[in-house]
């Protein structure tokens, strides 16, 4: 039977709500600085495992656990010296670290899928914060939208794929950042998992060494690294600088005046990540029985993350 699902204020009455919602079980779509999160106790079984239900997502695909500081996050996982760095540096922030799991961690094993490391995160958004402090524990949270489909960073998008499935969605305008997490992996040798709204850069600065890629579509040690994902309805093709009259192109820069969209008509890579999801939806609106084409893309900087959602997006559907 569908749930109503509320829409709160992000005010300290909804923040209260919210909070008083996840401590009953419930799941509550909330902002952070990348895309909307849904949010579940990551200590209860049904809660996580209500998480996977509403967004239909594979259950071997693991989550990321929201957490409200460094200490915190050490309750739950083995920090190396390079998993502290990590943190002195960027948390609060964009970035996501899957790290050995602590034996007594109590967490849901829903969470890491069975697996022996846990990806943490302390995100920067001032509502995530002051809910997870009023929640008082660690919230699972994926993207808030059905599994494989486009992320939102607007609570009207949460509640576009969500809405009889969840009992609220925190509303706090736009997310800033607009694409998922970087994640790093550190339960051994240094792994860019997913890039993500931290550039590999700032990373391979903080480490002193170069990441390596790593990750699989078939047996994935962290959210994001499935073949398809982010996908609209509507056909996606990539790096087009001539689309076809069906086509609604999205284009990138100041060279692209034909384009009907364009992520940054000045080529700034932070506009682009911030506006790709709900360029995207807005494209898949447009394109009725046609395709979504998109102008090329730098892969510098958040252009990684950018390319990667995209081809994501464009890839073959299951």
């Amino acid at each position: 039977m569908p749930i109503k699902t509320q829409i709160l204020d992000a005010t300290s009455d909804g923040i209260a709500a919210a909070a008083e919602i996840l401590r009953g079980g419930g799941l509550v779509g909330f902002p952070t600085e990348t895309v909307y999160g849904l949010g579940g106790d990551a200590r209860d079984d049904r809660a996580v495992a209500r998480i996977f239900e509403a967004k239909g997502r594979p259950h071997f695909n693991p989550l990321i656990v929201h957490v409200p500081d460094v200490e915190t996050a050490q309750t739950y996982a083995v920090f190396s010296d390079q998993a502290r760095a990590l943190a002195a540096s960027f948390w609060p922030g964009p970035l996501t670290m899957v790290l050995p799991l602590r034996a007594d961690a109590g967490l849901s094993p829903l969470v890491t899928a069975g697996l022996a490391s846990v990806a943490l995160r302390v995100p920067a958004h001032p509502v995530a914060r002051a809910l997870l402090l009023a929640f008082d524990g660690p919230l699972a949270a994926p993207s808030a939208n059905p599994s494989g489909r486009i992320s939102p960073t607007r609570a009207a998008h949460v509640l576009a794929g969500l809405s009889g499935r969840i009992e609220a969605v925190l509303n706090a305008g736009p997310c800033a950042v607009g694409v998922e997490s970087t994640i790093v992996g550190l339960a051994g040798a240094p792994l860019l998992l997913r890039p993500g709204g931290l550039p590999q850069e700032a990373l391979e600065a903080a480490l002193g060494a170069p990441l390596s890629f790593g990750g699989s579509a078939e047996k994935p040690n962290a959210p994001g690294q499935l073949a398809s994902h982010y996908a609209p309805e509507a056909g996606v093709r990539l790096g087009v600088t001539n689309p076809t009259p069906d086509e609604v192109w999205v284009g990138f820069g100041p060279d692209c005046p034909a384009a009907v969209l364009n992520l940054s008509r000045s080529g700034d890579l932070i506009e682009a990540a911030a506006a790709l999801f709900h360029t995207l939806r807005l494209a898949d609106a447009m394109a009725g029985q046609g395709g979504i084409a998109f102008a090329p893309i730098p892969e510098t900087g958040l252009g990684r993350a950018i390319n990667d959602r995209l081809r994501r997006a464009a890839a073959p559907r299951n």
